[in-house]
């Protein structure tokens, strides 16, 4: 693997590829320790040194900005509207004929979801700085922090809405960070720069680990052990895959004869890959966050309020992992109807001539690829589960919830966009007619 990496840096263009990547990365965690405009830098670090950790409704967001949430840098916002907007987009395109014509346009099409996507991410940001700017100024960002009410000393309207302008042109400058990679570098933007922003917190989070008199050393090498043995485990899931085969029958046209061929259609066991952990803990997060927007703030909140915080805020109480569990499940299942359609795939089979052996062409075949998704996606969802339900167990046995970098969502992302970005390599060496990094 080391000497394909050298070959890779040996070859001019795809140097130049990866040099580009690695450029964009740098700046894009530089940009996560510049503050933004009006924000009192040193009262912020003393917060994040003083208190136990951010508000948890923020968690999912701080982890995808790498840590420049909390710190309310130019890049606070990091990817997370993005994001959002992608899924929105896409989950609209099975709603809006107009948008379900466009993804059947492709090229074309493609291009204009991608520019409504951005539109829609603009807005995103501007409610979401909106948002944090608020949480910020009523001293919520850091409950457990003296000088959380310090922060924006100066909280007139000019400086907020500065502070929201420099934060959603931040997110527009990630936006057109992604797409250059995409474009100039090697693999998917804006996966390498959730990658980024991940992995950037994993030695912080080990040494607290490390540190933590609670803890120590030992407990330290625990979890990496537990963690190279959960990344084998996620990395032998996420490349399985049933192969359904399917036989195309030869066509004569004049003299010679086209088709015959066989091949497969892949279904991976996790087909919904990480968006079910975000829809479940989105979902998970509204009741939490409107009993906030609820409470007293003196001790005399409403009973309802007290039970949400009791169960639905902390996250080691057993009601939350069992609907945490229940949500990853239904959310797989839902995901996956909605992006693997077996009428389509069956009629696009019909269509070319193919057909799987043993299976008749048409309504048979749809209802045997529903069948076999149907089967697949139980052990899919149950292992999405597990790993969601990592950081949750840490919290229970060790106490390490807050440090607790393998597991969830950041280490099906780590996974899957580092798989993803050495087949990319891999194929560009092959191309060049080198050896790739497995034999």
């Amino acid at each position: 693997m080391l000497s394909a990496f050298v070959r890779a840096f040996k070859t001019p263009d795809l140097r130049r590829k990866l040099l580009f990547t690695l450029a964009v990365m740098a700046i894009f965690r530089l940009g996560s320790f510049v503050p933004t405009p009006g924000v009192s830098y040193p009262n912020v670090q003393s917060c994040i040194t003083q208190s136990d950790g951010a508000n948890d409704l923020l968690g999912l967001v701080n982890l995808f900005s790498g840590g420049a949430l909390l710190q309310l840098s130019i890049f606070a916002l990091g990817i997370m509207p993005y994001i959002t907007a992608s899924i929105i987009v896409q989950l609209l395109t099975v709603v809006i004929p107009r948008f379900e014509t466009l993804k059947k346009e492709g090229q074309s099409g493609t291009t204009k979801l991608t520019q409504y996507t951005r539109y829609l991410t603009i807005g995103l940001a501007v409610l979401q700085s909106t948002t944090y700017v608020a949480v910020a100024r009523s001293g919520n960002l850091f409950p457990n922090c003296a000088l959380a009410q310090e922060i924006i000393p100066n909280d007139s309207v000019t400086t907020v809405l500065l502070m929201v302008i420099t934060m959603t042109a931040g997110t527009g400058l990630i936006m057109w960070l992604g797409e250059l990679i995409t474009e100039r570098g090697v693999g998917n933007g804006m996966s390498l720069l959730i990658f980024t922003s991940i992995t950037a917190t994993f030695p912080t989070s080990l040494w607290a680990i490390g540190t933590d008199p609670n803890q120590g050393y030992g407990v330290m090498a625990i979890v990496i052990a537990v963690g190279l043995l959960v990344v084998a485990a996620v990395i032998f899931v996420e490349q399985s895959q049933r192969r359904v085969p399917v036989q195309y029958a030869k066509r004569m046209v004049g003299r010679r004869a086209y088709g015959g061929s066989s091949t497969y259609i892949p279904i991976k066991v996790n087909m919904a890959g990480v968006i079910p952990v975000i829809f479940a803990s989105s979902l998970l997060y509204l009741p939490a966050l409107l009993a906030q927007f609820n409470s007293t703030g003196d001790g005399s909140d409403p009973e309802w309020v007290v039970w949400i915080n009791n169960t639905l805020v902390s996250g080691d109480h057993p009601l939350y992992i069992a609907f945490y569990f229940l949500l990853i499940i239904f959310f797989t299942y839902f995901y996956v109807s909605i992006t693997f359609n077996p009428e389509e795939v069956a009629e696009n089979i019909k269509k070319v001539g193919g057909f799987i052996p043993g299976i008749r062409a048409g309504r048979p075949t749809a209802e045997y690829l529903e069948y076999i998704l149907s089967r697949i996606t139980l052990p899919g969802a149950l292992y999405l589960g597990m790993v969601a339900l990592i950081p949750l167990i840490a919290l229970v046995l060790v106490g390490a919830n807050q440090n607790f970098p393998f597991g969830g969502t950041s280490i099906l992302i780590i996974v899957g966009v580092g798989l993803e970005t050495v087949k990319q390599i891999q194929s560009q060496l092959q191309q060049r007619h080198y050896e790739g990094f497995l034999r």
